[in-house]
């Protein structure tokens, strides 16, 4: 099937489309999922109307891709730099998939001396969109990283969903710096929320009105973060709307408390997928 190219907000950007109606959007600037829609044509993704679109900020919604730096957790800029860069189409894309990719240069040297090659594969089937985030190392020497997959997932009402399936994982509540082990049969959300768990093995459920979202990752995706910025943290980010809190909740599949130590010519892959059930 033909990847469309097409202008979104003044950018570049890829469009994959099944003929049962499953759409997905996809920025060159940072390999940046925009958007996903099944087809029952409901857009999946959070997506800021604030969000700049200059070609050189990270954009705020949809799936940026934190490498090799997750947060502020080293001394890169936060997230890392793969999200503020020009990716470009695959060479090797295979039938049905989108994917860019990403390889050291000199500017990206000048922030992280080590050479690499990141591909960003984006996969649709019926009722569901997976991403796949490939890592090799192409220098000399192996070197370290993390590496997250920062879905914002969209909600009706944050106050009126609740993510199932993290019940006794071990937390980090970075709000109130608490290690714990997680009580709850169900997460809920009434003020700011940001907690770094051990990934479970079996799929998390977003439950809200209008039905089901499964979300499932690899196990090179060791842990998952929970973030809703909540209407104080909200009302300071000038790139989404005072109001932007209540319609999104990241759930993102993680690589973030043991660095991934890549050997010369190896490979790390991790992904996450997104079912509607």
């Amino acid at each position: 099937m033909p990847i469309q190219s097409l202008d979104f907000r003044g950018q570049p950007a890829l469009a994959l489309a099944l003929p049962s109606g499953e759409r997905a959007v996809v920025a060159l600037h940072g390999a940046h999922v925009l958007s996903w829609t099944p087809a029952d044509g409901v857009e999946r993704l959070y997506l800021s109307p604030d969000a700049v679109f200059d070609g050189k900020a990270a954009l705020r919604g949809g799936v940026p891709i934190c490498w090799p730096q997750f947060n502020q957790r080293g001394a890169l800029p936060k997230h890392g730099f793969a999200r503020n860069l020009p990716w470009q189409p695959a060479t090797d894309a295979t039938e049905g998939e989108l994917a860019l990719v990403l390889q050291d240069d000199e500017a990206t040297r000048a922030l992280w001396p080590h050479a690499f090659r990141l591909r960003l594969a984006v996969t649709l089937a019926p009722r569901s969109l997976r991403i796949a985030l490939t890592v090799q190392n192409t220098d000399g020497i192996p070197w370290r990283f993390t590496a997250a997959l920062h879905s914002y997932l969209a909600v009706a009402d944050i106050a009126a969903v609740r993510l199932e399936g993290l019940q006794g994982a071990n937390r980090w509540d970075a709000v109130r710096d608490e290690r714990q082990v997680e009580m709850a049969e169900a997460l809920r959300f009434d003020g700011e929320f940001d907690s770094v768990y051990a990934a479970p093995a079996a799929p998390l459920k977003l439950v809200q009105r209008a039905g089901i979202l499964e979300i499932e990752h690899s196990a090179s995706c060791t842990e998952t973060v929970v973030w809703n910025p909540g209407a104080a943290l909200a009302a300071r980010l000038a790139d989404m709307p005072d109001d932007g809190y209540r319609h999104m909740l990241c759930v993102e599949a993680a690589r973030i408390d043991d660095n991934v130590l890549l050997a010369p010519g190896a490979e790390w892959l991790g992904w996450q997928q997104l079912t509607v059930i």
